[in-house]
């Protein structure tokens, strides 16, 4: 069984930083991309950001400049620093992971809530 944790979410003010978490357990036996979605209330889902098993990072346009995603294969963990936090970026942040386990499978969390006030 393969499970996605994530953590660091919370409230935070315009400007201001956050740093999410996701951890990825259970039977693995490889990690391939690790993603960052995120969903706004009447919004559909999209990527936020993406990151292979080398290190080669991808990033949605709205948060170039602003959001560094990184990962620790020793921790098959995923992380999401989230700097100069504007409004619109609240949303439930989810983490998604295409695990080997042995079969192929894109895995999800649970979600976390961000949220940026003005």
């Amino acid at each position: 069984q393969v499970q996605l944790v994530e953590s660091g979410g919370g409230l935070v003010q315009a400007g201001g930083s956050l740093r999410l978490s996701c951890a990825a357990s259970g039977s693995i036996l490889r990690i391939n991309d690790m993603d960052w979605f995120r969903q706004a209330p009447g919004k559909q889902r999209e990527l936020v950001a993406s990151i292979t098993a080398g290190g080669r990072s991808t990033y949605a346009d709205s948060v170039k400049g602003r959001f560094t995603i990184s990962r620790d294969n020793a921790k098959n963990t995923v992380y999401l620093q989230m700097n100069s936090l504007k409004p619109e970026d609240t949303a439930v942040y989810y983490c998604a992971a295409e695990i080997i386990s042995p079969h192929v499978y894109k895995y999800w969390g649970q979600g976390t809530q961000v949220t940026v006030s003005s």
